[in-house]
């Protein structure tokens, strides 16, 4: 039987791991954020209002604590975007915690354009006593790699072509699953009488990352370039944090009474596998085999990790036990992701890619990474 888990998780535990330890302090800075760094610091000095958008899976870890001292002293939304992805028990908590703190926060889904006019209506409403006196007004999106900014923007001219006359057409910004997209400033009118303009920009990091778990935090939900952790650190991060939360043992009721007569998952004929057919796909829906094979991959995925937790007779506090632990399911879950007998290391790679697609893309169901401030 497992221990350790129910109570509060030794503070730095997992930052002392040798996993995080090897990975170290995270320095990705590749050269065209430096310029956008100094460029974005001048253009807030014009903005009226700025949005940094955030990942509502790390609503602190994703922020840019360069830029804090200049962003707080400016008019500023908070969003935190991807919260379709995030357990919304929690993130109320998040929105609570900001507000409590005077700063304006809202939770959204950048691909929703009824979570985003609300986000607007936010911005009118902050706008609303400098619109009375500026013909033209700035409102500038900022924030980390990979946080949703592009596709904010895309989300805004839309809903800003059926509020507004015509206008100018607008270019639609380049929204990319890797971080680093876009590399420069560009600036969209979604409004005149006054004209509103609202400023895209690159997601800039900080230089350096200090704090190795916020790097991997930043890593794991997509912020830094995986080669520059390593997924099989990632991997093993993300299974340290299910673990000393004891997330696993809370899927128990998903196999708790499984005999509705429905199919196994290995009794359906499987369509060849590919791991993309774990991503959102836009264009046409998968078809019902797909739809069952993935989802009786990611139920025995589930499965194995409960099983191995809930059997494991160790401490989840001791590094060592911990280790070992993870180790364990690295082993279950090849089985379970159905990753062929291959040379171990490529298959712990292939392994640790598929679990990272199966967080980031939601499948195993909705996380927040950060810890709510004690008050």
């Amino acid at each position: 039987m497992v221990t350790g888990v129910k109570k509060a998780v030794k503070k730095g535990l997992i930052g002392g791991m040798s996993f995080a330890k090897e990975a170290g302090a995270i320095n990705w800075f590749p050269g065209h954020m430096a310029a956008a760094t100094r460029a974005i610091r001048s253009r807030l000095k014009l903005s009226d209002l700025v949005i940094e958008v955030r990942d509502a899976r790390i609503p602190l870890s994703s922020a840019n604590e360069d830029l804090q001292p200049q962003l707080s002293a400016k008019r500023r939304i908070i969003a935190l975007n991807k919260k379709d992805l995030a357990n919304p028990n929690v993130l109320n908590k998040w929105t609570h915690h900001f507000e409590s703190k005077k700063q304006d926060c809202v939770a959204i889904n950048a691909h929703s354009r009824s979570s985003v006019k609300k986000l607007l209506d936010l911005v009118e409403f902050k706008l609303k006593e400098v619109i009375a006196r500026e013909p033209t007004l700035l409102v500038m999106v900022v924030g980390v790699p990979n946080v949703g900014k592009s596709a904010l923007i895309n989300s805004v001219h839309q809903i800003a072509a059926t509020r507004f006359p015509v206008q100018d057409k607008l270019k639609r910004a380049t929204v990319g699953p890797l971080p680093g997209v876009t590399q420069d400033i560009a600036g969209f009118k979604i409004a005149h009488r006054p004209s509103i303009y609202v400023l895209d920009s690159p997601g800039v990091l900080v230089p350096n990352i200090p704090d190795i778990e916020t790097g991997l935090k930043l890593a794991l939900s997509g912020s830094v370039k995986d080669s520059v952790v390593g997924e099989e650190r990632l991997a093993q991060y993300f299974l340290a944090i299910l673990n000393t939360r004891g997330t696993p043992l809370h899927w128990k009721y998903l196999f708790d009474g499984r005999n509705d007569g429905s199919p196994h998952p290995d009794s359906i004929d499987k369509p060849s596998y590919n791991l993309k057919d774990l991503r959102h796909q836009r264009s046409k829906q998968p078809d019902s085999s797909a739809v069952h094979y993935v989802g009786g991959m990611i139920s025995e995925v589930q499965r194995s990790l409960y099983t191995t937790l809930s059997e494991f007779d160790g401490d989840t506090e001791d590094e060592d036990d911990l280790e070992c632990l993870i180790e364990q399911q690295f082993e279950a879950l090849q089985k379970a992701l159905k990753v062929s007998t291959k040379a171990p290391s490529e298959a712990r790679l292939m392994v640790s890619k598929k679990f990272l697609t199966l967080f980031r893309t939601g499948r195993l169901g909705p996380f927040i990474l950060d810890d709510v401030p004690e008050t």
